[in-house]
């Protein structure tokens, strides 16, 4: 019996996939829920698993090819074994030795041939002494200036021949006929589905919203105190790292509540406020930058959410998302202090209003009174829909941010 490969659904709104990597061959062996291929969406990566035990009967569709839900991609054939891969062949027995009353001598390697000697028979009223020295140094005779009587050469004129061939600079490389042609020092490479997906939505969000930064900087002493202070504990308690995230996020969801316009987003000719705070973390991988969400971070505590975003990071560098933890965030952090950036500004992820740029924390000189000190300093981006929100409330929004993040007890306390 024969059971097809079929594309499964691939979640809302999307309704095609390339088939990235087949992971079995034509008449490999396929258990049951076997993972046989990887589709690329452009949101995720997810695998066709078996739906039966048997044989890979065919492949219908190569790797490279975009595919519709439901579309095969090939078939198995229940029951029947697979190929196995055929042992090598033992090495052949080394010959046994000859009996010792029958030796056999091995033929020696011939021996390379001396390159030819400079003959001397054109110049056959040479010297002996000039003869040697035009042998023994590769000379050509008739090239020698002759000084002596009746123009022959001298052992002087042979030896400054010599001279002359070893003062003599080694020939420079033959230069190209030509400029190196620039296709031989490229490297042509088809867009992945995701990279193409990244790239529209960027650039919909240039051309769609009134795209605007303001930046402000949070002094990380007291925050960086407190977790220094309580992360040994946090841990061994919750069994995850304290980091700074979830700090951003709490101080983001009481910012949120104040600014709801921050939370919103446009859709046609309405605006829509959204009571609910799920906030997207950005991440960069191998196949580029996704952005999973956190649900309901306003219901969850320090632990929940560090949990969280430590389990979604690692699937997403797995390539292990599903389409579920990518959809429906509201706002967005993301954080390129990790590779050293110490400013920038972040793009909308739509149909998001806003999007927080984190930096690099770096010792700065600031002025703390009416003194000068040292202090860890992280500069802070808001990027916003000016169509959504004003000045003044992107404004607010990031110092309600900064507050929170200088004084981290507003945070316990919800100030």
């Amino acid at each position: 019996m024969t059971t097809e490969i079929r594309v499964p659904t691939l979640g809302e709104s999307v309704t095609e996939a390339t088939v990235a990597k087949w992971f079995k061959q034509v008449g490999d062996a396929v258990a049951l829920d076997e993972p046989l291929c990887e589709l690329e969406t452009d949101k995720v990566a997810l695998e066709v698993n078996a739906t039966a035990a048997g044989r890979l009967a065919r492949i219908d569709v190569a790797e490279g090819t975009t595919v519709g839900v439901g579309a095969i991609l090939g078939a198995i054939e229940e029951g029947a074994a697979g190929t196995v891969s055929a042992p090598k062949p033992a090495a052949a027995p080394a010959p046994a030795p000859a009996p010792a009353s029958a030796p056999v001598a091995a033929a020696p390697a011939p021996a390379p041939a001396p390159a030819p000697a400079p003959t001397v028979a054109a110049n056959a009223t040479l010297a002996p002494s000039v003869r040697k020295i035009v042998v023994e140094n590769r000379l050509d005779p008739a090239a020698l200036a002759g000084s002596g009587k009746d123009g022959r050469a001298t052992k002087a004129d042979a030896l400054q021949a010599v001279a002359a061939a070893a003062s003599a600079p080694a020939p420079a490389p033959a230069a190209p006929s030509g400029p190196r042609a620039k296709a031989d020092r490229e490297e042509r490479v088809r867009m992945t589905r995701l990279r193409k997906r990244i790239a529209e939505r960027l650039k919909q969000a240039q051309n769609t919203a009134a795209m605007l930064t303001t930046f402000n900087e949070v002094d990380m002493t007291n925050l960086m105190a407190a977790r220094a202070r309580y992360k040994d504990v946090f841990e061994k308690k919750h069994g995850s790292k304290l980091g700074f995230m979830s700090f951003f996020v709490k101080a983001c969801v009481i910012a949120l509540k104040e600014i709801p316009q921050v939370n919103g987003e446009i859709d046609g000719e309405d605006i829509v406020f959204k009571n609910y705070y799920d906030i997207g973390v950005a991440v960069g991988t191998p196949q580029g930058l996704v952005v999973p969400v956190v649900r309901d971070c306003d219901t969850k505590g320090f632990a929940d959410i560090e949990k969280e975003i430590e389990g979604l990071g690692r699937k997403a560098r797995d390539g292990k998302l599903a389409l579920d933890d990518l959809q429906g965030g509201t706002f967005t952090i993301s954080n390129g202090g990790i590779y050293g950036s110490l400013m920038s500004t972040p793009i909308l992820n739509p149909p998001q209003s806003a999007i927080l740029g984190m930096h690099k924390i770096q010792d700065r000189p600031i002025a703390v009174g009416k003194e000068i000190q040292i202090r860890p300093m992280m500069y802070l981006a808001l990027s916003y829909d000016h169509r959504m929100i004003d000045g003044r409330e992107a404004v607010t929004f990031l110092v309600r941010v900064k507050e929170c993040l200088e004084d981290p007890q507003r945070i316990l306390l919800d100030l």
